[in-house]
């Protein structure tokens, strides 16, 4: 998966990303190093890119070269952390927002949505966040998944806890997904807990002991139940 990402036209690689490491470990590892200190949002950038290439290769049609050609200069921009020109262009190449307009119907011209999501939510605007991942379909994927877990987010970071429960309930529906199901089972134990709903945070916490134990997240989740009174 790797390689492949790094064989997308105008997307260039961070050069501390080794060849032989999986990109699904990295996410995982960022989130746990980070995710006492600062938001999922992080571990966001690393994601979108990581798996632009797990939904184009489900998802391809045969109108979707010269789209996916379109997007990779503001995946350029938005690897470099340069949101306003990932967003709108340099003037020469169309940002992600047009990119939704103007390709609209193709896998890429649905992702841009992803990535537009993702770029406001980091920017801190989480009406818009909210706007554009509602508009992303990535229904059945990994991908469609983790929007919605980011959706959760930018709805907690907006104060709007219930539908960020219901968000992170919708990123936490495939059992069959290792990655992004343990890491919003987490968020969504914190959301509970934000509620002062603490039998469903241990119930979400629980989830990830039993059905995750070889996830990061599992790690130290004994330790989340026994601070909730779940000694067992």
């Amino acid at each position: 998966m790797a390689n492949s990402a790094r064989n997308l036209p105008g997307v260039e690689r961070p050069v501390r990303q080794q060849p032989e490491t999986d990109p699904l470990e990295t996410v995982t590892a960022f989130y746990e190093t980070n995710k006492k200190m600062i938001s999922t949002v992080g571990a966001v950038v690393i994601s979108a890119i990581v798996l632009f290439l797990v939904y184009t290769k489900l998802y391809k049609g045969p109108n979707e070269e010269k789209a996916a050609t379109a997007l990779s200069y503001p995946q350029l921009f938005f690897a470099a952390d340069s949101l306003n020109m990932a967003l709108n262009g340099d003037g020469k190449n169309p940002g992600f927002t047009k990119i939704t307009k103007k390709y609209s119907g193709t896998a890429a011209g649905n992702l841009a949505y992803y990535y537009e999501g993702v770029c406001y939510l980091k920017m801190g605007d989480f009406k818009n966040a909210i706007k554009s991942l509602k508009e992303f379909d990535g229904k059945g994927t990994i991908v469609g998944n983790m929007a919605a877990g980011l959706l959760g987010d930018a709805y907690m970071e907006s104060g709007d806890k219930a539908k960020a429960i219901e968000s992170f309930k919708k990123a936490t529906a495939d059992k069959e997904d290792n990655l992004v199901t343990p890491m919003y089972l987490y968020r969504l134990g914190l959301a509970y807990e934000g509620t002062g709903n603490t039998n469903d945070a241990k119930a979400a916490y629980k989830r990830i002991r039993d059905e995750y134990p070889k996830s990061m997240q599992a790690r130290d989740i004994d330790k989340e139940l026994a601070r909730l009174g779940e000694l067992n």
